[in-house]
């Protein structure tokens, strides 16, 4: 199989043993985009689309020269929840079986929440359970404003499980409370105002634009930067601001001050030059 990236700078194995169901692409410099590739399906979450998405995850957790990695869905929906074949499926498994089904999906969020890339979701069409769950997960996400979103799981007599941390995280105890007990269905507009997505444009073409925009401003972002600033916000978020938490912050910054990266930064900024990670 060939490299799924053909960015020069980029080297990686096999993304999947059912590589079809999910692409991964590089178009912009320094940017991998990661595409769900079931259109006739609205690209419904089912086990065989979860573990391509997961191997591909893993696969751009090591790929040398991504900065940012957009997420978004084949046919002009991002994702339509869960494949309803899928859960018919899984009322015939065992607990243990359907234990083992769903810590798949947690570990497939899991990769793409410790990316060290930045990942922003570009979402249209509608995000609905595990797709606005994707849409919590990622760092950005950016909607057209005619998409529609849901966590309508209740409906089914189940819950948004394995997407639950992440939405909390993302929206608040209160919004999650009211929209997973309620499954009612919300635009482009309120999923910003709760802060379930950063942004909302206008069309697929502004979508288009947000993306061609985001890429060029990473590139004048360090790499090992970026992983660090994603994982201070893991490490720090929800602790008290004592002398323990100060000294952590005080160790950090001092750490990165000496670091190759900091210290070309630096300099680059002095002399009035680009540093060497944004002269490509």
């Amino acid at each position: 199989m060939p490299n799924p990236i053909a960015d020069p700078m980029v080297e990686l194995p096999d993304v999947s043993t059912t590589p079809d169901l999910v692409r991964i692409e590089a178009t912009l410099e320094g940017a991998a985009t990661v595409v769900l590739n079931r259109p006739d399906k609205r690209n419904a979450l089912n086990a065989d689309l979860i573990s391509a998405l997961s191997d591909a995850l893993e696969t751009l957790h090591g790929a040398e020269g991504v900065r940012v990695v957009f997420l978004r869905g084949a046919g002009g929906t991002f994702s339509a929840g869960a494949d309803l074949a899928w859960m018919g499926e899984a009322m015939g498994l065992t607990e243990a079986d359907n234990r083992e089904d769903a810590m798949a999906m947690a570990v497939m969020l899991k990769r793409l929440w410790d990316l060290p890339a930045l990942t922003v979701a570009l979402i249209e069409g509608a995000a609905f359970g595990g797709g606005a769950g994707l849409a919590a997960v990622c760092d950005l996400a950016i909607a057209t404003r005619e998409t529609r979103f849901s966590f309508s799981e209740v409906k089914l007599g189940l819950i948004p499980a394995t997407v639950s941390p992440y939405v909390i995280a993302a929206i608040g105890p209160r919004a999650a409370r009211g929209l997973f007990a309620s499954g009612e269905g919300f635009d482009a507009d309120y999923a910003q105002r709760i802060g379930l997505v950063t942004d909302v444009v206008a069309d697929a073409a502004a979508l288009e634009a947000a993306q061609a925009r985001i890429a060029a401003e990473t590139l004048a972002c360090a790499p090992g930067a970026m992983e660090a600033a994603k994982r201070l916000v893991d490490d720090l978020a929800g602790k008290d601001i004592d002398h323990g938490l100060m000294e952590d912050t005080a160790r950090r910054i001092a750490a990165i001050r000496v670091s190759e990266e900091a210290q070309e930064g630096v300099a680059a900024f002095l002399e009035r030059r680009k540093p060497r990670w944004a002269e490509q």
